[in-house]
């Protein structure tokens, strides 16, 4: 088959694992409430639930550097979309809530592999554009979740139909990527023609370094912004602020809509623009909108605050991707996006369950005081990584770090 079409397959699959990924993480903050009345749990036993699924994710993405290292990349993400297909669907068939929690983990352990799996190929093999475009799709599943249980629970259905439907989704990419895998090792990296290839730095190198470090830092906090956020908005608006729940579920499916079309937008000029700045710029619009969502100053300002909190996250995850090979070479890059994609899982679990203990304790109007802090801190942090990155290479395009386009200014 000519390099073209399997280069064309593969990031197909690709986009459609990272649907895959995405569809779960919508999905939970709908399902929630019901959930936690089904299994007579208190409200935030969503971190229970967070913890357990984030220890496999980090389980997975912070070894997948080594795993990737023994393992082809084919192999890694058949095995590990038909983990989460397993997870998903014990979901929609477990009859006690301890059960649940120990699926959350096998979930988790397929989520992450796929993640940093396809986050380390994308970095040297995707340009800014398609990487983007990736992380967008991973917003098209964010957006389908919280509409497949919004529709599941109108219809007077179990909330476990909707996780019935997922994971049988998952179920059927699995066979696909199992029947592909072979084919990942075929395409070359973008650039790398005439260009020795560089032999992987051991993984305990690369974790002594701190600009790696820093990268963590930077991934825990914004996960757990994007993915708090969107745990726990809904219990927010429908509990707190007596919002209907038909409404609110579509609110909160425009979140993670929002997400997927920034990333589509983002994706047509991430090959054009000094990445850097364009990241300050939009963590400044995210304060602005975590600002409006927990003020409330009317019922339309608080939503459009969420949607721009979203619109303004879209470029941030994959364009740090992007910037990580210049940032600490390319024998690091493998191991640092798994540590990166690791720490950003750990963040979503902390942060989450840290949200529902302060909702518990204060109410659930100390939820967007809490995102608001957090946008603060994500600012911070991304300031001390801006400076890390050299700046001859803060604008990426092409498909490898590159110097500004003639004329132009660095970030």
């Amino acid at each position: 088959m000519p390099r073209f079409s399997t280069r064309t397959l593969l990031t197909a699959l690709a986009f459609l694992a990272f649907v895959g990924l995405g569809l779960p993480e919508g999905l939970r903050g709908v399902a929630w409430p019901s959930i936690r009345a089904g299994f007579g749990v208190p409200i935030d036993a969503l971190g229970v639930l967070v913890g357990f699924t984030t220890a496999g994710y980090l389980a997975s993405s912070f070894l997948s550097g080594w795993i990737l290292r023994a393992v082809p990349l084919g192999t890694v993400l058949s095995l590990s979309t038909t983990a989460a297909a397993v997870g998903l669907l014990g979901y929609a068939l477990a009859p006690l809530w301890w059960l649940m929690v120990v699926l959350s983990f096998l979930a988790g352990l397929g989520g992450g592999a796929v993640d940093a799996g396809l986050n380390a190929y994308g970095s040297t093999h995707f340009t800014p554009r398609i990487l983007n475009w990736l992380h967008a799709f991973f917003g098209l599943g964010t957006t389908l979740g919280p509409m497949i249980a919004t529709a599941v629970l109108q219809a007077g259905l179990a909330w476990r139909w909707s996780y019935g439907v997922v994971g049988a989704a998952q179920a059927l990419l699995a066979v696909a990527l199992f029947a592909t895998r072979g084919r990942w090792g075929e395409v070359p990296a973008l650039d790398s023609e005439g260009v020795a290839p560089t032999l992987a730095a051991r993984a305990r190198l690369t974790l002594v370094r701190p600009v790696v470090w820093l990268g963590m830092a930077v991934f825990f906090l914004y996960v757990g912004m994007e993915s708090g956020l969107g745990a726990w908005s809904y219990s927010l608006l429908t509990l707190g602020r007596g919002v209907p729940e038909a409404t609110a579920g579509l609110v909160v499916g425009l979140y993670w809509g929002s997400l997927m079309v920034g990333r589509v937008l983002f994706g047509i000029v991430a090959d054009r623009v000094a990445l850097v700045a364009a990241l300050r710029l939009c963590l400044l619009a995210v304060i602005g909108g975590a600002l409006l969502f927990w003020l409330d100053p009317s019922r339309a300002l608080s939503f459009a605050g969420l949607l721009v909190v979203g619109l303004a996250q879209a470029p941030i995850f994959a364009s740090l991707v992007s910037l990580t090979p210049p940032r600490v070479g390319a024998a690091h890059a493998d191991s640092a996006i798994g540590f990166q994609v690791a720490a950003g899982g750990l963040g979503g679990a902390i942060i989450t369950g840290v949200v529902g203990v302060l909702a518990r304790a204060a109410g659930l109007e100390a939820v967007g005081l809490a995102f608001v802090t957090l946008a603060l801190a994500l600012l911070a942090c991304y300031e001390l990584v801006a400076r890390a990155t050299p700046k001859a290479r803060r604008w990426v395009g092409g498909g490898s770090a590159a110097s500004p386009p003639p004329g132009a200014a660095s970030g």
